[in-house]
């Protein structure tokens, strides 16, 4: 049942083995697995039959692009590795939310292999194309900010927007209900983050990593951060932490003191408040939009003394 199910998605008949795709691509299988594990793909035994001719095709791809300079082998390799842990993180919601919708359309767990492989030939051909269309624009919008860089590094302003007691909280209610609560935590924080001009980084839970050009673009996506939350029936109250400074950017990942800097400042980030460092304090200063409010000096793990402040609007 498993196998006609993937076989409704792949959407091609499995007829080759590992060895038998590397050698029509005319590469080593070593050179091969190193592809596919890349894209994080499970080894199989060199004689199981699980290939499809789009295994071919991807891999004739790939050799392709290095074989005319377009990517050395390594850059090809981390282009494969993006794109594998996207799409894994992607399918893995998409197959949750397919189960969803199954049963709140009333399907009995025993039959809904057999109606999502019915509905497979509606639903694969639009998603993928939903996907490809996401894909460019993102591409789009992200080739537009980093062609001019000349280096891996670059100056942005960085926060991270943490649940205040969700640890706890996980450990009181139903596992349905949790779920839900961090759900609408995500999606509400990617609309504010997107809507202000900032980008989300990444999401863990209960914790959103965001960044945004300016210091004021910051503080601004923070402060809604915690006015949308706090109108939220049954959900945590919010602290934020801010820093701006050089961050790398790699992988869709962003790292460097400026990012632990920010992840620190929240943990010592009382309830309901933004605590800024003292350099995104100093560019927000004359801007008549917020009122900073310097704390005590903190001992910032790592990272040593420092005086950073409090902002509200004004």
């Amino acid at each position: 049942m498993v196998d006609e199910l993937a076989g409704a998605f792949l959407r091609q008949h499995r007829r080759y083995t590992s060895r038998q795709v590397a050698a029509m691509a005319g590469i080593p299988m070593y050179r091969a697995r190193r592809f596919w594990r890349a894209f994080g793909f499970a080894n199989v035994a060199d004689d199981e039959v699980e290939f499809t001719d789009s295994d071919v095709e991807a891999l004739l791809t790939l050799i392709g692009l290095v074989r005319d300079g377009t990517y050395d082998e390594e850059h090809a390799l981390l282009v494969v590795r993006s794109l594998g842990r996207a799409t894994a993180r992607l399918a893995e919601s998409q197959a949750v939310i397919g189960v969803e919708a199954l049963d709140q359309a009333g399907v009995p767990r025993e039959e809904r292999a057999d109606t999502w492989r019915a509905r497979a030939d509606r639903v694969v051909p639009d998603l993928e194309r939903l996907l490809v269309y996401a894909w460019r624009r993102q591409l789009a919008a992200a080739a537009g900010r980093v062609v001019d860089q000349e280096t891996a590094t670059v100056r942005l302003a960085v926060g991270f927007a943490d649940l205040v007691g969700f640890t706890r909280l996980s450990r009181q209610i139903p596992e349905k209900e949790l779920a839900a609560l961090v759900e609408r935590f995500e999606g509400r924080s990617a609309d504010v983050v997107a809507s202000s001009q900032g980008r989300v980084v990444k999401t863990l839970g209960d914790s959103v990593l965001f960044v945004a050009d300016t210091a004021a673009e910051a503080a601004d996506i923070a402060l809604r951060l915690v006015e949308v939350h706090a109108r939220s029936r049954g959900m945590p109250a919010l602290r934020v932490g801010l820093a701006i400074g050089q961050v790398i950017g790699r992988m869709g990942d962003v790292f460097g003191t400026t990012v632990n800097l920010a992840s620190r400042l929240t943990a010592l980030a009382a309830t309901g408040t933004v605590l800024v460092d003292p350099a995104m304090a100093e560019e927000l200063a004359g801007d008549g939009a917020f009122v900073l409010r310097p704390v005590d000096r903190l001992v910032v793990r790592g990272l040593g003394e420092l005086v950073p402040s409090t902002v509200a609007r004004s």
